[in-house]
């Protein structure tokens, strides 16, 4: 415990690490601030009462889960940073379909400039559809039979300034977010996110304490609950972070005076490759229908289609299931291609020993990668699926979201990414890290 204080106290001796550290709290003590500010024109007092009878086990209230909040508030951050990870992500997978992408890609850093690019352009756009889902959607609560827009002002002119608002919220938090990156600590557009998660956690609490303090729940039941999601979070979690080594066996080169290889080195397959990138990417396409039937909410028809694809339904548990495990195949193919790292270990003269080289190796480490990204990917599913089951099982729907698997998986995943990063600026400049051994494994 000594050994964490004066590491933590080294931390504030750095003088870069301190700006770093503060620069990143004020930006995000922004982010905070912003997902309270409340769109001009919605009245504050009837929207509260209208979020307090608002059913919040849906896949709304997931939602406002990764933005803090602020959703909930009719914030100008409703729509969070979800838009510019949605428009990364098909960009992402766009680039093993079409040429112009691949090629960017390719292109190193003038490259990354133009898919960045290209990336905001596409993040307005998914923006201003989801904007404009959100308006319809203020516009269809109403307390006592009186809207929450006062008649004055309900019309289109108020549904385009909230759609601009809207967009500028976001795009500001994009810009805070690359700003972090570049100057704060950690990934900027993944702090965004913890912070909105780690908000949620007193209110989570303060569900279930409320529960049982009114009698519907026993104590000891709400114990039994706490223990049996914590051990089966923690169960699943370590399962996806094993890994697998392939031994790869490099030949003996001289060249000159020096000695290459003679050595065995391992490529570490990990049973969960994709990390939580397939959740994000399920989500983000669980969102799209959701927000377009908020375009109809007088049509019934339609309407009863929400009711399927609704959060706590058996039949969006199994989509959702199905494109995680299809997404973890794909993102895993893309991350780690079994032919790209077969001509890289025949370049530099490495061999899997009792496997030929070129593609008899590449198929071997296609058929490795395989049969551990199966289980990887159906654990994961079982993880984003799990927040669902509980709120069928009576668990109120703010702690089931906290405590289920997509929310603590990208919270202490991020925490981890972030505390090895001040690991790395303290052992710099000679000062001990957290641990004894110097590090901190983060996912990498």
């Amino acid at each position: 415990m000594s050994r964490f204080v004066d590491s933590f106290r080294n931390i504030f001796k750095i003088h870069e690490l301190r700006q770093r550290i503060l620069y990143t709290l004020v930006l995000l003590i922004i982010v905070r601030i912003g997902a309270h500010i409340t769109l001009p024109g919605v009245d504050g007092k009837l929207l509260a009462q209208a979020m307090s009878k608002n059913n919040s086990n849906d896949l709304f209230g997931l939602y406002d889960l990764f933005v803090g909040g602020a959703f909930a508030n009719a914030a100008i951050f409703a729509l969070g940073i979800m838009p510019y990870i949605t428009s990364s992500i098909i960009l992402q997978l766009m680039g093993a379909f079409v040429p112009t992408i691949q090629k960017m890609q390719k292109e190193g850093e003038e490259g990354r400039k133009k898919i960045t690019q290209w990336t905001r352009y596409l993040t307005v756009l998914i923006a201003g559809l989801q904007a404009y889902g959100v308006t319809l959607k203020l516009n269809s609560l109403e307390v006592g039979g009186n809207s929450i827009i006062p008649a004055g002002i309900h019309g289109l002119g108020w549904i385009f300034s909230a759609v601009v608002i809207l967009i500028a919220g976001t795009i500001f938090l994009m810009w805070m977010g690359e700003q972090i990156t570049e100057k704060g600590l950690g990934n900027g557009i993944s702090l965004i996110i913890f912070i909105g998660i780690i908000d949620r956690f007193p209110y989570a609490i303060l569900d279930e304490y409320q529960l049982v303090n009114s009698g519907q729940r026993q104590f000891i039941v709400e114990i039994v609950i706490v223990l049996l999601m914590v051990l089966i979070i923690a169960g699943v979690v370590y399962i996806t972070q094993g890994t697998r080594r392939i031994p790869v066996q490099y030949a003996k080169r001289v060249v000159g005076r020096k000695v290459y290889g003679g050595v065995t080195q391992y490529i570490p397959l990990r049973v969960n490759t994709a990390g939580v990138m397939p959740i994000i990417f399920a989500q983000s396409i669980m969102f799209i229908p959701n927000t377009i039937l908020s375009f109809f909410p007088n049509n019934g028809f339609l309407q009863g289609i929400a009711q399927y694809l609704s959060y706590t339904s058996y039949v969006y548990m199994v989509i959702y299931g199905i494109i995680i495990v299809l997404f973890t195949f794909f993102y895993t193919a893309i991350a780690l291609n079994p032919k790209e790292v077969s001509e890289n270990m025949q370049k530099q003269g490495g061999f899997i020993p009792g496997i030929r080289p070129g593609k008899q190796t590449s198929d071997f480490i296609d058929t490795i990668l395989t049969k551990i990204t199966l289980p990887g990917s159906i654990f994961l599913a079982i993880i984003a699926v799990l927040p669902s089951l509980a709120v069928k099982l009576g668990v109120s729907g703010r702690f089931s979201q906290f405590f289920g698997g997509t929310s603590l998986l990208i919270a202490v995943g991020v925490a981890l990414d972030t505390l090895q990063q001040i690991e790395s600026h303290l052992l710099m400049r000679h000062y001990d890290g957290f641990m004894k051994s110097g590090k901190i494994k983060g996912r990498k």
